[in-house]
């Protein structure tokens, strides 16, 4: 089973109190506290933890990305009309098989390669970094190519995490600038309607003004939208759709499994 893209309608959610309100379908990032607050959380559950490598490094990744920011603070905005002209084609602005990059997200790139190499390092990332640093902007580019269309290589993957890192930073800073009044919910609702690419895990919201709306969150922008409950947001089945947990665990955390495709989405529940 894997997890996959999307397909749905529907915007209404009952509140807990009753009555219909209208949720907000689409949240944008706020870049300053999306990757501060993942360092932050990822540097506390590190400690003791049997992953605690691989979350510290992460942490410090995230920090780095925070960093980063600076470099990216001048990026321009799209145009409105590009936005609109978008929305009336029910394609994400974003989209990241057209969007034409700036050279700014190198720039990221770079900085988060600083902010990496200020502490000690093992030996296959101080390589890494080294490979990256020497690369031409040719071979950087395809690379963030591969990474954006899902089609990396084995020999791509340590390279892979720090320029994913910079375009995240990129796309995040983009993503926080779009006029939200113009955006529109993708006709595959499982995508994100900023960028078009798929969602890390889906939250169930616990307060707000619609406590129990599903929000997916993007994978590369950090967009959260609306997506229906008990819907598969890879094909829209609702009847073969059921909530997996690992026995003794939170039920906090669950994949939602569609036996219609085959695919599953992680969610996870606010207390």
């Amino acid at each position: 089973m894997k997890q996959g893209s999307a397909l749905v309608t529907g915007n209404w959610q009952g509140t807990a109190a009753g009555g219909v309100t209208d949720p907000d379908l689409i949240i944008l990032p706020d870049p300053e506290t999306r990757f501060a607050t993942t360092a932050a959380r990822l540097a506390a559950l590190a400690p003791g933890h049997r992953l605690e490598d691989w979350l510290s490094f992460m942490a410090r990744l995230a920090s780095a990305q925070w960093k980063s920011l600076d470099a990216v603070s001048d990026l321009e905005p799209l145009s409105l009309s590009v936005v609109d002209a978008a929305a009336d084609a029910a394609m994400p602005p974003l989209a990241i098989e057209r969007h034409a990059r700036a050279p700014v997200w190198r720039t990221a790139l770079s900085r988060i390669l600083d902010s990496m190499e200020e502490g000690p390092l093992p030996a296959a990332t101080c390589e890494v970094i080294a490979a990256l640093r020497a690369a031409d902007i040719e071979s950087v580019e395809a690379l963030a190519d591969r990474f954006l269309r899902g089609v990396l290589q084995a020999e791509d993957a340590g390279g892979a995490i720090h320029v994913a890192a910079a375009l995240q930073v990129y796309f995040t800073k983009l993503a926080a600038a779009l006029p939200v009044d113009g955006l529109r919910l993708l006709p595959q609702r499982g995508l994100c309607p900023c960028c078009g690419s798929t969602p890390t895990a889906g939250v169930i919201t616990a307060s707000g003004k619609t406590p129990g709306t599903r929000y997916l969150h993007c994978s590369l922008c950090a967009t959260a939208w609306t997506h229906l409950r008990a819907t598969c947001i890879t094909c829209g089945d609702t009847r073969t759709v059921a909530l997996q947990g690992i026995e003794g665990s939170s039920d906090l955390v669950k994949a939602e499994t569609c036996d219609a495709c085959g695919t599953y989405s992680k969610t996870i529940y606010q207390k």
